[in-house]
């Protein structure tokens, strides 16, 4: 296996379709009132333009995360130790992912992505960085657990999840998600995850609704894969993006509003959007000390060790995986 074949684990239906996305949007659309779960907004296309909201000036997540990696790889080389397969939850940063590697002395480099494409293109560009380093990309739905290449089989593993993507899920799914990772790296592995910190609401929805239209693109095109891969016809024009501080929850919330009443198919169902109504795409919940620590409690995992960036906006944490027990 090399980084431009890796292994594909994704259930596709007669139609080349996921099946879990047709499942996850006709659900959503069903649902009052309509939500689908933001890792559909992440094909190639999305993905590429995710990656350019990084490099925007209103989007602190990536530059914050990029400092902690950047001036504290000795402390992670000294608690993670060499020899470990990294299994990265999500496709690799350019940016990020390096850093990581070149502080810890991996034995092997496992990224896990829905997005196939981007998923070979993004390990290609790795492995050329590393050329020592196995490297073995795996097209999957990461929120199942996923059969790892068996070549790292016996190797001790670190879970990698960068950014702020266990923030994009709710309370519940977020926990079985860390469990299923937890079941994925199995007994004796370790997580390095980012978690994104509570701020001033105003900073939160300059990040999520940026000047150049970016992040409205990036929402926009989750309707044109819906178009494009389920025979839909929402009529974009007639929706704008919209990101709202939801404090609540404590999370930043990205919805498509209608400006008028609209009827449409999606995979020969109808639907329709009353205008004002949104369909909500993403969250992005945002994390105290205490609640990063809870979530990773929840979902089998224990809090070692805390970092923060320069300007306190955002954390690192590394986890153990937790023995099982009933009582403190």
């Amino acid at each position: 296996m090399n980084a431009s074949e890796g292994m594909r684990l994704i259930n596709l239906d007669e139609d080349g379709v996921d099946r879990a996305f047709r499942q996850d949007v006709l659900a959503g659309l069903k649902q009052v009132p309509k939500a689908i779960p933001a890792r559909w907004l992440y094909d190639d296309a999305g993905s590429q333009l995710f990656e350019e909201i990084t490099q925007l000036p209103e989007y602190y997540p990536t530059r914050a995360e990029t400092d902690i990696l950047k001036t504290r790889g000795g402390e992670f080389a000294e608690l993670i130790g060499p020899g470990r397969a990294v299994v990265e939850f999500g496709s690799g940063s350019s940016v990020k992912t390096p850093l990581l590697l070149s502080a810890i002395a991996p034995a092997a480099y496992v990224p896990l992505d829905i997005s196939g494409d981007f998923l070979r293109a993004s390990s290609a560009e790795l492995a050329a960085k590393f050329p020592g380093l196995p490297v073995y990309p795996v097209e999957a739905d990461f929120m199942r657990k996923v059969a790892l290449p068996d070549a790292v089989s016996d190797m001790p593993k670190l879970g990698f999840f960068p950014g702020s993507t266990i923030g994009n899920m709710v309370a519940r799914t977020a926990v079985d998600l860390l469990r299923t990772v937890r079941e994925t790296l199995g007994e004796g592995s370790k997580l390095l995850i980012g978690m994104d910190l509570i701020k001033d609401p105003d900073v939160l929805i300059a990040a999520y609704d940026d000047a150049a239209g970016v992040t409205a693109e990036f929402n926009y095109n989750l309707v044109r894969r819906i178009n494009r891969e389920l025979d839909g016809d929402i009529p974009l024009e007639f929706l704008r993006h919209e990101a709202r501080w939801n404090d609540d929850f404590a999370r930043i919330e990205m919805h498509l509003v209608a400006q008028k009443d609209i009827s449409f198919s999606v995979s020969g169902q109808p639907f329709a959007l009353a205008q004002g109504e949104s369909l909500h795409t993403e969250n992005s919940h945002k994390f105290s000390r205490r609640t990063g620590n809870t979530l990773l409690l929840a979902g089998g995992w224990t809090p070692t060790h805390r970092w923060l960036d320069s300007k306190e906006r955002f954390s690192l944490v590394l986890a153990d995986a937790s023995i099982p027990r009933s009582a403190p």
